[in-house]
């Protein structure tokens, strides 16, 4: 693609996430994405053929996103108890950031067998990423240890879709209290005790 082209994408692409984040997929027209991106209606045909296609390359771009950033938050941290609280950290705060735009998650397109593809190669490679970090630790069930923990984080993570008036030191606080729960139960038994493990980062 051309740099204005590049620009057009991008520029569709973000008004696409703050209208489908604010109003929902079935709310969301076409025609209100190209008035927000500042472009015709038929250059949003140019780059996606239909609604549910922008809708997967909206989710495409956020997902890969959470990935790419994790994966540079823990290459930045050498402690198993460090890259845990970053896990935390970084699983809370995305959906702080996007407590404003829920309806992503919650109207999103139903029975679209692409999306749920995706998100289903998307919670693996997620998935991956904590069961490596287990495994650098020596854990001896990094699936369901990674498991656990995400499943933890997930269910932290409805009081920040839920509540309006959440705040950014509620999601720290429930951050620190995931980790330091697992690092205090789970991964003390791993080895016998904390205490075997580096310091933290």
């Amino acid at each position: 693609m051309s740099s204005a082209s590049i620009h057009k994408h991008t520029a569709i692409l973000d008004a696409a996430y703050e209208l489908f984040g604010s109003g929902g997929f079935y709310e969301t027209k076409i025609s209100e994405v190209a008035e927000r991106a500042g472009i015709a209606k038929g250059t949003v045909y140019l780059y996606f053929k239909n609604k549910e296609e922008l809708f997967m390359a909206v989710t495409r771009r956020d997902c890969e996103g959470f990935l790419q950033q994790l994966e540079a938050k823990l290459q930045a941290c050498s402690s198993l108890t460090g890259k845990l609280s970053v896990i935390a950290e970084h699983h809370l705060f995305y959906y702080y950031e996007r407590k404003q735009h829920t309806k992503l998650f919650f109207r999103a397109p139903n029975n679209n067998p692409e999306l749920v593809a995706y998100m289903a190669h998307f919670m693996e490679e997620y998935m991956k990423a904590v069961v490596m970090v287990l495994l650098e630790g020596g854990a001896s069930e990094p699936e369901l240890m990674a498991q656990s923990y995400i499943g933890m984080l997930d269910r932290l993570k409805m009081d920040i879709l839920f509540d309006p008036f959440f705040t950014e030191e509620e999601a720290h606080k429930r951050a620190k209290f995931a980790a330091s729960l697992f690092i205090g139960g789970a991964v003390s038994n791993m080895n016998g005790s904390l205490g075997d493990w580096p310091a933290e980062q």
